[in-house]
């Protein structure tokens, strides 16, 4: 570790060293297009420049707040296990729909289709909550109960999903094809932690590192809430006076 550590750029940030972003792929798995982001070979494993990372992280943050500033929809998607645990915290915090078990085929290039199965999932929700499932007979109402949690499993981090998102934020693009895919028709851009097994033609902002790695993962997202909280702030403050003017105009009426 040492030895490696020693290798880094001195642009590179001690905490990005601590979260272990700079672990890559083994030489056989590296996309030959990510070669300007790899430092080293160190014992078979590729070694991820982390000034690259740094510079990376930087323009993703700032487009990130940008998006955040003008109320663009934002979807998270992570569906390996070292990525839900922030996923969840960021899609409560901030409201946004988001993928974590596994990608729903055309919730972006179907949205019309997936947003029938996101209303039929909430009326199920309520008839439940209001007793309406009482009317149906007992296996009537399994039925139901059943057909909710598949759709609770599939869609349940996708009901805030209200329109065609406007950016995607993800971990690790090589694991999620479809989901790039389905972007990349939309011309919809993404911003992705992705080690050196990705194709950067696909990524419009990747930060390159292990996208594999709770600590590096925490790291990735950690960067990514502070953009978003700053372009929020931002928007508040900006429609806040505009608020005030018009209030203001309604009163002298």
């Amino acid at each position: 570790m040492a030895e490696e550590t020693a290798a880094y750029p001195a642009e590179a940030s001690r905490e990005m060293i601590d979260a272990g972003v700079f672990y890559g792929r083994k030489k056989s798995k590296v996309n030959p297009k990510m070669r300007p982001f790899i430092l080293m070979d160190r014992g078979g494993i590729e070694i991820v420049n982390l000034e690259k990372t740094a510079e990376a992280i930087v323009r993703a943050a700032g487009f990130v707040e940008e998006k955040a500033r003008q109320g663009g929809l934002i979807l998270l998607v992570g569906t390996e296990p070292a990525a839900e645990a922030s996923i969840l915290r960021m899609a409560k915090e901030f409201g946004l729909p988001h993928v974590t078990t596994r990608w729903v085929g055309g919730a972006i290039t179907n949205f019309s289709i997936i947003a029938k199965r996101i209303e039929h999932l909430k009326k199920l929700r309520g008839d439940l909550a209001s007793g309406a499932f009482e009317k149906y007979t007992k296996k009537e109402r399994l039925e139901l109960e059943r057909e909710k949690g598949r759709l609770e499993e599939l869609m349940g981090g996708l009901e805030n999903l209200s329109r065609e998102p406007e950016l995607l934020i993800m971990v690790d693009p090589v694991l999620h094809k479809t989901a790039v895919r389905e972007a990349r028709r939309r011309k919809i851009p993404i911003v992705a932690l992705a080690n050196v097994d990705a194709d950067p033609d696909e990524i419009e902002y990747l930060v390159p590192g292990n996208d594999k790695a709770k600590t590096s993962i925490e790291w990735f997202f950690g960067k990514i809430e502070d953009a978003l909280r700053k372009g929020i702030a931002a928007r508040a403050a900006a429609v806040a006076p505009a608020a005030a003017d018009a209030m203001g105009k309604e009163h002298a009426k």
